[in-house]
């Protein structure tokens, strides 16, 4: 036999041993003769290439090796006792690691709320965060570096061959600069915003938000004057503080204030401006994976979206 390869069986008759301190009382206890246990120790001892007890016709003692041993042994067999109990969380998803993605602005108030709470129900589950916009996280799905992500996009939009749990649906608004003149309108209309220069965020990063947007400066004649672009929410609304342009976001975005930036709803017309909300397409907020590759921890985390959405 392998000494790399010892079977549990001999390590409990060591322990019995050990405990017993002689071989008779160890029997009984394993529920076997002594005679096999006799050569049961022997085998041990010899695959190990070392002494574990010192014995005379009156007594049985550990050597010094079998002391140092023991304890290793104790865990071993603890945690090999624990292995049948760790496959069956395992299985059900209770314990695990999720590596979870997402943009930013589900980082201001949902993501933290979720993290907790799953954590409460799934202590033993290992979350790991990143977040990155939806490109990475198509692009990690489909290497397999992340299990799922928050994705933002426009109403409606499913990434093909993968599967979507919709999470939130909220307006886009309005990032003004605080000493814009149309801060001092008592309500925005399309039409009054449309030429202001925009700040937006690349299309690679959510092309059916992206194009949603232009399709409705395009259906009011407008072509968009973008003067800057930027990847991350903040950094936009930090642009706009900075009074290069006007810059639609989504409006939970509200949550990160930003001293000299100003959000408004805006309407269809100066007439039922503030009432309608909105004439911009809005926007959704996704839970995305694939389906084929999902863990059983994954699961458990989709059943718990559904759980806080329901």
């Amino acid at each position: 036999m392998n000494p790399h390869l010892i079977e549990l069986r001999l390590w409990r008759q060591f322990v019995a041993v050990a405990e017993e301190l002689h071989f008779g009382h160890a029997a009984i206890r394993l529920h076997m003769t002594q005679p096999p246990l006799t050569q049961a120790i022997a085998q041990l001892e010899k695959l190990l290439g070392v002494r574990l007890f010192d014995r005379t016709k009156r007594s049985v003692q550990l050597t010094a090796t079998g002391q140092a041993l023991l304890p290793a042994v104790l865990d071993l067999l603890a945690r090999a006792q624990a292995l049948p109990a760790q496959a069956r969380a395992a299985a059900a998803g209770e314990v695990g690691r999720l590596r979870l993605a997402f943009v930013s602005t589900v980082g201001f108030a949902l993501l933290p709320q979720w993290v907790r709470g799953f954590r409460e129900q799934y202590p033993k589950v290992k979350l790991d965060l990143l977040e990155a916009t939806g490109d990475v996280q198509l692009l990690g799905l489909e290497r397999g570096e992340i299990d799922a992500g928050f994705m933002l996009h426009a109403p409606g939009f499913s990434p093909p061959g993968l599967d979507r749990l919709l999470i939130t649906q909220e307006p886009l608004v309005l990032a003004l600069p605080e000493q814009h003149r149309l801060t001092n309108l008592p309500a925005l209309a399309l039409n009054e915003v449309l030429a202001e220069p925009l700040i937006i965020f690349p299309r690679r990063i959510v092309p059916s938000l992206f194009d949603a947007i232009f399709a409705r400066y395009h259906a009011a004649a407008f072509l968009p004057v973008v003067v800057q672009e930027a990847i991350q929410m903040q950094t936009i609304v930090n642009l706009v503080s900075a009074g290069l342009g006007v810059a639609w976001v989504p409006d939970s975005v509200r949550q990160f204030q930003r001293s000299g930036v100003v959000y408004r709803e805006v309407g269809n017309t100066p007439t039922d401006a503030g009432n309608k909300g909105s004439a911009m397409p809005g926007c959704e907020t996704s839970l995305v994976w694939n389906h084929d590759s999902a863990s059983p921890t994954l699961e458990r985390f989709v059943d718990f979206a559904r759980s806080q959405i329901a």
